[in-house]
């Protein structure tokens, strides 16, 4: 650790002369200081700090009760200086905290430097030190005293108004505070800032700002030509105070003894001596700081000229960076005008391609609702049919089945892809989030792709890098199941036969990795840009080789934005391509895998209980694999069904239902809200209404049926609920 360069013993009136020193020479410097009084209201050891451009200066004092003197230290090392202001930061309030920032920083471009003290620096505080022996003499210490006193506070008002100036661009409030705190140091009557003008080369102002010792003492504030006189003044006044001299007049009776004009002006303001600085702003004589002493002439001491020197020449930076912020804040105001009528009109423009955007999309979602629907119903009744025909099936007819099976589920499939899309790009898209096996999740992925890869005559296996402790994950598996299993598809259809599909998996820090790579076609680097935005295939001939609609990569990448994760392609044409998702993970309470919703429909076992179907049953699902299971479940009873993503109640009541099925999540809204509003339109026995999913404390619900879903129970449930008959639920 650094020792102090001085460290001994001093009366306290010494440490006072010391900061005082320091004080002036920060002053003249255009250095940074900080002291205790400014920072830390507590009784705390006093201590100055300054900081200029080559060197930094701490001067701490810790009293030392039984000898009623400081023990003084001196530092002038940069880190040591930096700890100090670390450890005292807590204390300071938080306006200060800025500027004990920007001290550190000064303090961090110092390091490394050779500090030495300035040579005039050393020698003064040399002087004030060798002085020690007289300065505690009896008889001389209460005059020295006074003075430095008076030294010290002139040079705190010096540094608090400076100070002030650099906080501040307000200049009103600014000059209005400095020339009352200047007048009652001073000691004078009047204090005065006046501002010149020029008009047609005649010379004309007036006084803006004015502090007064009392009330009996006239005020001029707002007066100049008819009061002031300045075209009286000798010729060589005037022009000392545009070169930056200072006009001292300590008698006035005396002094303008030749000028009756002004004698006059001085009776009639009860002027007896003034003290005129003149204020300089960019080399141009911007107004001046006028003193008065009104009941009796005064002889202005050097250190008081020099004070108001010094503050006059503050108050010139002060009005030049008001100057400066006035003009800065009428460019913002014209630049604000601009940019509030190009933003409106770019507003306009936005809503009005927003309306269309809102539009289009809601249009595209109600036409995938509305075909989807009687999609399901196509491919229920098919599936159905291949599986338990009601009477032996040619291979012909067999075939005709497929092909409406096939050609019903690829564009139901696509129907979906545009739903998903248009969801995501209202905000409509929310993660159904649950634990999961990541090995089961690739397992599958590669599963559902296997017959297409086979297809294609290419060899498809995984690489799961993935911890018996990690296989954990937290997040929507069947959004992350479509991603992958859409790059997959995507890496299959460009692959030529015999290539190869590798899905890999595994951790990177906190964040799952997933990469499909193939060594197809690869990509154009003037194409990849296009990759994940929809309707795109990179290329027309790719269109005609390649089939789909060129929504996969894009309702990928909306997912993976929903994750909050990322996903990049590296591509070379001819070679292949590797897709990279990663899926950051996010911290939960670990719940169960979710159901799992068998898509293969058991045959139904003959019940009892099951009458013949007759009306229209509304399903209320988000969850398209139970949604396509309770159609095909239902529309083999001879039901109609009709599938919703949403609750809307005169949607539902127009479709004159008998019954209507909300199913788990239930993220389309208030299911009590929805059951309320149905039943105050139909009575029980006119409309029933089920929840599938965990049993409840709905009020008007006619009937739970529990998850997972068993074919044959779940029929028996919506037949006895529709009979309105009571049967346990399986």
């Amino acid at each position: 650790m650094r020792q102090p360069v001085f460290d001994r013993i001093l009366p306290a009136f010494l440490y006072e002369r010391i900061a005082t020193v320091l004080l002036a020479e920060a002053s003249h410097r255009g250095a940074t200081v900080l002291t205790r009084e400014e920072l830390i209201a507590s009784a705390d050891p006093p201590f100055l700090l300054v900081v200029a451009q080559t060197f930094a200066l701490l001067l701490q004092a810790d009293p030392v009760p039984q000898m009623g003197a400081y023990r003084v230290e001196i530092l002038t090392n940069p880190g040591a200086i930096a700890r100090f202001l670390r450890k005292i930061r807590s204390q300071a309030p938080v306006k200060h905290r800025p500027l004990i920032r920007t001290v550190l920083q000064q303090l961090t471009t110092l390091n490394g430097q050779e500090q030495m003290l300035p040579t005039d620096l050393a020698i003064a505080l040399m002087a004030v030190l060798s002085e020690e022996a007289t300065a505690q003499c009896e008889t001389c210490q209460p005059l020295v005293t006074a003075a430095l006193n008076e030294r010290q506070a002139q040079e705190r008002l010096l540094h608090q108004v400076t100070t002030q100036i650099r906080q501040s661009l307000e200049l009103p409030e600014l000059l209005k505070t400095a020339v009352d705190r200047i007048r009652e140091f001073l000691d004078v009557d009047r204090l005065l800032v006046g501002q010149f003008s020029s008009t047609e080369g005649e010379l004309h102002g007036k006084i803006t700002y004015e502090s007064c010792r009392h009330g009996g003492i006239p005020s001029v504030l707002g007066l100049w030509d008819q009061c002031w006189q300045w075209s009286a003044l000798p010729t060589s006044s005037y022009q000392r105070l545009t070169r930056g001299e200072t006009i001292v007049v300590s008698n006035i009776e005396q002094f303008y003894k030749e000028v009756p004009c002004l004698q006059e002006f001085a009776a009639r303001w009860h002027i007896r001596a003034w003290l005129i600085v003149p204020i300089i702003v960019q080399d141009k004589l911007w107004g001046v700081l006028i003193a008065h002493q009104c009941d009796r002439p005064r002889q202005w001491q050097p250190q008081e000229i020099e004070f108001l020197t010094h503050l006059s020449q503050h108050l010139s930076i002060a009005i030049y960076q008001a100057q400066l912020y006035s003009e800065l804040q009428q460019q913002k105001a014209t630049l604000e005008q601009r940019v509030n009528e190009r933003t409106q009109a770019l507003r306009e423009a936005l809503r009005a391609m927003e309306a269309a955007h809102r539009i289009k999309n809601d249009f595209l979602a109600t036409m995938s609702h509305e075909l989807r629907t009687p999609l399901t119903c196509v491919i229920g009744v098919s599936a159905t049919l291949l599986r338990w025909p009601l009477g032996p099936l040619t291979a012909k007819q067999r075939e005709y089945l497929e092909i409406i099976h096939e050609s019903g589920t690829h564009l139901l499939e696509l129907i979906n892809s545009i739903l998903d899309l248009c969801q995501a790009e209202l905000g409509r898209s929310h993660l159904h989030r649950s634990t999961f096996s990541i090995r089961q999740l690739c397992t599958d992925c590669i599963e559902v792709v296997k017959p297409q890869a086979h297809r294609h005559q290419v060899n498809l296996h995984h690489q799961l890098m993935i911890p018996p402790g990690r296989d954990r994950f937290w997040g929507d598996y069947r959004r992350i199941q479509q991603i992958l299993i859409n790059l997959l598809s995507n890496a299959i259809k460009f692959t030529p036969a015999k290539g190869e599909v590798i899905l890999r998996a595994w951790w990177k820090e906190d964040e799952l990795i997933f990469q499909v790579q193939d060594n197809g076609i690869g990509i154009p680097a003037h194409l990849q840009p296009l990759l994940f935005q929809k309707f795109q295939q990179l290329d027309s001939s790719f269109g005609r080789a390649y089939p789909g609609a060129g929504l996969g990569l894009a309702l990928t990448k909306q997912w993976v934005d929903l994750h909050q994760g990322w996903i990049e392609v590296d591509s070379t044409e001819g070679q292949g391509s590797t897709f990279t998702v990663g899926l950051p993970a996010i911290p939960s309470e670990p719940l169960s895998d979710p159901p799992k919703v068998k898509l293969d429909v058991p045959p139904l076992a003959t019940t009892d209980v099951l009458v013949e179907p007759a009306g229209r049953i509304v399903l209320v699902s988000e969850d398209e694999p139970t949604a396509t299971l309770i159609c095909s479940i239902l529309t083999t009873a001879g039901y109609q069904v009709i599938w919703l993503v949403d609750g809307e109640v005169e949607r539902l009541l127009a479709l004159t239902p008998i019954a209507v099925l909300f199913a788990e999540p239930f993220s389309y809204g208030d299911v009590q809200e929805l059951v309320d509003q149905l039943r105050q339109r139909c009575p029980p026995e006119q409309l029933k209404i089920f929840i599938l999913g965990s049993e409840g404390n709905y009020q008007g619900v006619d009937r739970y049926i529990p998850l997972p879903i068993h074919p044959e129970s779940f029929l028996q449930q919506v037949t006895m609920g529709l009979t309105s008959l009571a049967i346990p639920a399986q």
